[in-house]
C-alpha cells in the first residue's frame, strides 16, 4: 500500500475533519500538477469545480475523468497518482471512511 495522500502532496491535500471512523480532505490541484503515488481509503468525493485529471493506478493504467462542480464520485481503497490536465484547478471535497460503523 501506497504512503498516505496528505504525507505524499500536503499541497494538494487538507485535512479537514478527523475522527476515527471518517476523514474529510480538501484536494486543490493546479494545471499540470501531479502529485505522486498515495493512498486513499474507501471515500466519497464531491466536485468544487470542473476540472480535468488522470488518475494512474499502481499497474500503470490511467485514466481520465471529466470532473463536473457539483457532481459525486465513489471509489473503493486506491492507490493511485494524480495529474491535473485541465486548465483550471482541481477542487473537490473527499470523505474517506476509516472502518466501517460498529452496531
Amino acid at each position: 500500500m501506497a504512503a498516505d495522500a496528505v504525507q505524499v502532496a500536503p499541497d494538494a491535500y487538507k485535512v479537514l475533519f478527523e475522527n476515527d471512523r471518517v476523514r474529510l480532505l480538501e484536494a486543490r490541484l493546479q494545471p499540470g500538477a501531479t502529485t505522486a503515488m498515495h493512498h486513499h481509503h474507501d471515500n466519497l468525493v464531491y466536485n468544487l469545480a470542473d476540472g480535468q485529471a488522470a488518475f494512474t493506478d499502481e499497474s500503470g493504467a490511467t485514466v481520465e475523468v471529466s470532473l463536473v462542480a457539483g457532481s459525486t464520485m465513489w471509489s473503493p481503497a486506491v492507490d493511485h497518482s494524480t495529474h491535473n490536465t485541465g486548465s483550471t484547478e482541481v477542487r473537490s471535497l473527499i470523505f474517506e471512511l476509516k472502518r466501517p460503523a460498529s452496531n
